[in-house]
């Protein structure tokens, strides 16, 4: 028996590749391009370790090239969905009562495969799956889904290290004990790292899963769960099940052992869930515990201090990486009069360099949206806006679908601050700019307050400490993550503990300890070493 009481260090982020010309990842990863995109495979299923076929058929398709099928894949029946359940709480007593360590164990193995072995494969399965530049899912899929892994590990070792105090005569004790049934996972299409981090920080912490991948990132979240299980993470403690997600999130809900909800995904569809589970409340066997993030409409708000080249880049940046697709994407910026000239100038330069294609050609700084509903949705916004007579596009404005579904980048220049698209996500890249007078500062800012009924991220560019104070008090809850003199994306586990609240969910930090205390269920045990035999007290007494 193991008796160590073991702390794990502070880990170091997962270095970042550059894949520069003549570079040996820039080689390999092009050959696994080549490889991935030759090639179509079959995605089943996988409940209990084993992989299920339904035979309800659906495409995964390259969403810069959308006749390209990547895989097939069969979707889950309420079959299935209560397989996976029942999958997941037969494996959950044994799991629960392995030593943390032992599950540390299995996260830091997955961690070493997808440094190592296969970095290449679930890069590149995102970039083709998912759309995504070299850099940015380097970023994501390796560096962000290695951090979350290895640093969940030393914030469960701080959590499990913290204890009460005794006092003379009694033993007390904190019994950490995961939560009384099973947890559903619902995962985005826009991070492969959040598709593994909303099952593996649960399961790190003792409890099994039922996961929805979403349809769009299935290559990629296909990949993961075989990793997973190459790692050694018993069968049944995630079960793999792509499908409907009104179906499998209403079998779901309807469970009496529905413990707790892990999702990432539009505000709509976490509204659902939340009233759903409000709907079963009386069925459940304990309150479940409810951890979402949801949307954004994410700010950049710039006092006349600021260096407008600096600002340019930010939004350029900040709006137009992975074609807006991050739910911290900048999507509306205030810049002061004054200065609006030059940042547009320095805006219509740098965005007259871009260019959108292909993955495969790394000299695009932008791809493909996702999918036809978001290109739609996105055409959408931007044809409002040119109907408008309260606004004008400064670049961009057009797409097109023929191929894949590109759009290009889209600025508007609005007089209305409260122009659908300064107030509406659109989860694209469009950004839409309000110039405002120098002397309206202060105003302003409690105006972007008031604007969206997110509160993600944002940031203030000033080089006046004064105004720079000021914007932070008036904005505190604007934004879960806020900057000061950055682009307001790019959050770096153990660094910026990501989450936002309002309309942006609960606020429950991934990549920090307060996410994982969600999925525990505390037990406090007293232990008296002489029980008294007397009933009554010394005030009793004559």
């Amino acid at each position: 028996m193991n008796n160590a009481i073991f702390l794990f260090d502070v880990p170091e982020n997962e270095p970042i590749l550059d894949y520069a010309p003549g570079s040996k990842e820039r080689e390999e990863i092009k050959a696994e391009l080549k490889r991935i995109g030759n090639e179509q495979i079959e995605i089943p299923l996988i409940i209990g370790g084993k992989e299920i076929r339904t035979g309800k058929m659906g495409k995964v398709v390259m969403p810069h090239n959308h006749s390209k099928v990547l895989a097939t894949y069969h979707q889950a029946t309420e079959k299935e969905v209560q397989m996976a359940i029942d999958a997941a709480m037969n494996a959950k007593a044994a799991w629960d009562s392995v030593s943390w360590l032992e599950r540390s164990s299995i996260m830091l193995r997955a961690a070493e495969l997808m440094s190592k072995k296969y970095r290449n494969l679930i890069v590149a399965t995102t970039m083709l799956g998912q759309d995504k530049s070299v850099y940015q899912a380097e970023i994501d899929a390796a560096c962000e889904t290695i951090d979350y892994l290895r640093y969940n590990i030393y914030f469960a070792s701080q959590i499990y290290n913290e204890q009460p105090k005794s006092d003379f005569g009694q033993y007390n004790r904190m019994e950490y004990r995961a939560l009384e049934g099973f947890v559903f996972t619902v995962t985005p299409f826009n991070f492969t790292a959040i598709a593994s981090n909303l099952n593996m920080a649960v399961a790190l912490m003792g409890n099994t899963t039922v996961w929805k991948p979403a349809t769009t990132s299935l290559l990629s979240s296909y990949y993961l769960m075989k990793i997973f299980k190459e790692a050694g993470l018993p069968d049944g403690i995630i079960n793999f099940v792509p499908g409907s997600g009104s179906l499998i999130g209403n079998a779901v809900l309807k469970h009496k052992d529905l413990g707790g909800i892990h999702f990432t995904g539009s505000n709509a569809t976490f509204n659902s869930l939340w009233k759903g589970v409000a709907d079963n409340l009386t069925n459940y066997v304990s309150y479940p515990k409810l951890v979402g993030e949801t949307g954004g409409k994410d700010f950049i708000f710039v006092h006349n201090s600021a260096n407008p080249l600096e600002v340019a880049t930010a939004i350029v940046r900040g709006a137009f990486e992975y074609q807006g697709q991050k739910c911290s994407a900048a999507s509306r910026s205030y810049i002061p009069k004054s200065m609006w000239n030059e940042v547009k100038k320095h805006l219509q330069e740098q965005v007259a360099q871009i260019k959108v294609g292909d993955v495969e050609d790394f000299s695009n700084f932008m791809n493909a949206v996702i999918d036809e509903k978001s290109f739609d949705n996105i055409m959408s916004y931007i044809d409002f806006a040119k109907k408008s007579d309260e606004c004008e596009i400064i670049t961009g404005g057009t797409g097109d679908k023929s191929v894949g579904y590109f759009v290009q980048p889209t600025i508007i220049h609005t007089t209305n601050p409260d122009f659908k698209t300064m107030k509406e996500e659109i989860f694209g890249p469009v950004m839409t700019i309000y110039v405002y007078e120098d002397d309206k500062y202060q105003e302003t800012l409690k105006l972007c307050d008031k604007t969206s009924p997110y509160a993600l991220t944002g940031s203030i560019f000033s080089n006046d400490k004064y105004a720079m104070v000021q914007a932070c008090k008036i904005l505190k809850y604007s934004a879960g993550n806020f900057y000061i003199n950055d682009k307001p994306s790019g959050a770096m586990v153990g660094l910026q503990p990501f989450g936002g609240s309002r309309g942006s969910g609960t606020n429950d930090k991934a990549g920090g300890s307060l996410n994982l205390i969600r999925w525990i269920n505390p037990r406090t045990i007293k232990e008296t070493f002489i029980p008294a035999t007397d009933f009554r007290y010394p005030y009793m007494q004559e």
